[in-house]
């Protein structure tokens, strides 16, 4: 599982996808989300606007998961 750190602890699931280098753009994103393949805490997530928060991990098909962790300042 990989962390990656966000500001102000809250981040949308296309914006996080594009961060954690698992979709390349934003129309990617939106597509990997519309196909079912993402999951936010073991559930399937179509929504690329759901906001995550610190805790949150997320998974796309096969890659390894990512975790929601605060930036340190």
């Amino acid at each position: 599982m990989r962390d990656v750190a966000v500001r102000d602890g809250v981040i949308g699931l296309g914006q996080l996808v594009k961060l954690a280098g698992l979709a390349d753009s934003g129309a990617d994103a939106k597509a990997l989300c519309a196909s079912g393949v993402v999951r936010v805490n073991d559930a399937m997530e179509t929504r690329r606007g759901r906001r995550l928060v610190v805790g949150d991990v997320v998974r796309v098909a096969q890659a390894p998961a990512v975790r929601i962790v605060a930036a340190s300042d």
